[in-house]
Order: structure tokens, then sequence, then C-alpha cells
């Protein structure tokens, strides 16, 4: 199947917005894609619906059962996690007919997590957010149906957490990342491998997908890759020399000239991208638990000492 990418009219919008894709396959665009400002989608044969990801609040999570609702697609008997983290999982327990899908890993990381941005972000508003993690999980591929359309699940190893899944729709030439991909954002693989991200860089390119909804971001195509793929070796070779040089990865991070990387958002995740480069030069292995308090105020300190802004 051979076709262009559907442009992204909603490039401009504040509040989230929908992208048809391709028949339908549905994106769900949340700007400006900054920290809990994540995407999702869905696939519809007007019988049955699969939702990709969800939201990090119970208001955002019903926007968003209301946006499927309003393409006349029915309410999803099943909802894929990419992830763990609390921005694509808080909302599952708005979908209570649904069965939840995601990998081992994810199952576990997200029990594991719990409320895991009432921890980061106390003071937003989430609403009533149960834990509510896969009931249905698999490890290495899995193939899921809506009428005709194929959605193949791939775990691409260890990359932006422990338990990522690509979905992928081979007919249709669309594939979710999740956040592998960040799209005008920059990559975050505190909980993940700096390694494993390149190798699910990898994976992604050899889907050969025509249309890429990231993680956060606008719809993209696969150029959307060798952007994230220039950052990740760009934080291997500063963690190299930093760690060769006896410096803390906040003072690599401080000491850093961002260049043509300046202008992704969140640009104080560099910090906690070291953590992780540092440790897999130390030898530790893909997605150890790394200490998240004492990350995150490194975070804060490149934030110029303020906290870092949820925009859910």
């Amino acid at each position: 199947m051979t076709r262009s990418r559907t442009p992204d009219a909603g490039a401009g919008a504040t509040e989230p917005y929908t992208v048809p894709v391709a028949p339908g396959v549905t994106a769900y665009i949340q700007p400006d894609g900054g920290w809990c400002l994540n995407n999702a989608g869905f696939v519809s044969d007007g019988r049955r619906t699969v939702l990709i990801d969800t939201a990090p609040t119970e208001r955002r999570a019903r926007a968003l059962r209301d946006a499927v609702l309003a393409t006349g697609a029915p309410v999803p008997a099943t909802v894929v996690n990419t992830h763990h983290h609390g921005d694509h999982t808080y909302g599952n327990c708005v979908f209570p007919e649904a069965t939840i899908v995601g990998h081992a890993d994810c199952r576990r990381a997200t029990l594991e997590a719990g409320l895991q941005l009432h921890q980061m972000w106390p003071e937003v508003e989430y609403g009533q957010v149960e834990v509510t993690a896969p009931t249905l999980t698999y490890t290495d591929r899995l193939a899921l149906h809506v009428g005709d359309t194929e959605i193949h699940l791939i775990h691409p190893g260890v990359a932006h957490t422990v338990g990522d899944t690509i979905a992928w729709l081979p007919e249709q030439r669309v594939v979710f990342t999740g956040d592998l991909v960040f799209h005008g954002g920059t990559p975050f693989v505190l909980m993940g491998s700096v390694a494993g991200s390149l190798r699910a860089l990898e994976v992604l390119r050899g889907l050969d997908a025509e249309v890429v909804v990231p993680g956060h971001g606008r719809v993209t195509g696969p150029e959307a890759y060798e952007p994230v793929e220039a950052y990740l070796r760009f934080v291997q070779e500063l963690a190299r020399e930093g760690r060769a040089a006896g410096r803390t990865p906040l003072e690599t991070a401080r000491a850093a000239d961002l260049g043509e990387f300046a202008a992704l958002q969140e640009s104080e995740r560099l910090v906690a991208n070291l953590h992780r480069a540092y440790a897999e030069l130390e030898g530790l292995p893909p997605g150890a638990p790394l200490d998240v308090v004492a990350v995150s105020a490194d975070m804060m300190e490149m934030n110029g000492g303020r906290p870092l802004l949820c925009h859910a």
C-alpha cells in the first residue's frame, strides 16, 4: 500500500485533536507534547475499537473517550499500553469495559510504580485515578485484529522503559511508537537504555512505516528517527567524555553545548539521560533502577532550580 502521509492539520492547536492517518486509524494528539502531554490513537472497523494508550488525568482520559465516540467508533474493547508511565496509563481506569494489553514488564512496572505521577507532581488535579495494569500480557510479539486490520505489538527490548511496545499496522504502514520517539521534544531514557533505544530505532526503521505517531509531538514520518538517533549518540559521547574526566552527570550536562538540540523541549532531560548513559558505561544492565529522586533534583538544577512543569 503506497500513499502520502496525512498532513497534521492541527499543528498549531493547543487543545487535543484527532488526525485520521489511514482508513479506520486515528491519532489523538495532545499539544504541546511536553511533560505528561502524550499522544494516543485508535483503530476501529465500526464494530470494534482498539485504543493505543490513554492519558494522564481523568479529565483528559474522558476527553479521549469522547473523541473516540465522536467519530462513530464504539467504546474501546481493548486498550494497548506502549509502556507503564502514568501519562500513557493513568486513564486506563476510564475504560472499564476494555481489556488492557501490554508487555509483561509494563504490567510489572505499572504495579510497582503505583500513582507515580502523584509523587512527581502532587499539585496536579488527576481526578479519580486508579492504577489499572495490563491484564493481558506478552513477551515478544502479539497480533490483534480489528476486522481486516492487523495490529502487531512488538517489544523492541529495553529502550524508553523495560516494557515498551510498538504498535505496527503493516497494511496501513502506520506505526505508533510510544515514547521511543519524541517529535520536537528531548528523548528520555532514564528508566530504560540509551543503547537499547538506538536498537529500537533500528527495529522501527525495519518496519518501513510511512506514518509515524510518536509518543509526544505531531504526527510525522520516518524522518523523525534521525534526530532521535543523533541526540542519543550525542548523549553517549558526552557520557564517555564526562566520565573519563571524572565529572558527574550534572557537571557534564551543565558544560554541554546542546548545539542542534538546543531547541528541543525539556532540555533538562539531558542530565537524566546522562545518568543512564553513565550507568551503562559502568556495566549496569539496561533498565536497572537508578535513584529517581536524585536524578529529578539534577533535572531541577538544569531547569534553573525550578520544578519541572507538568502540562497536564
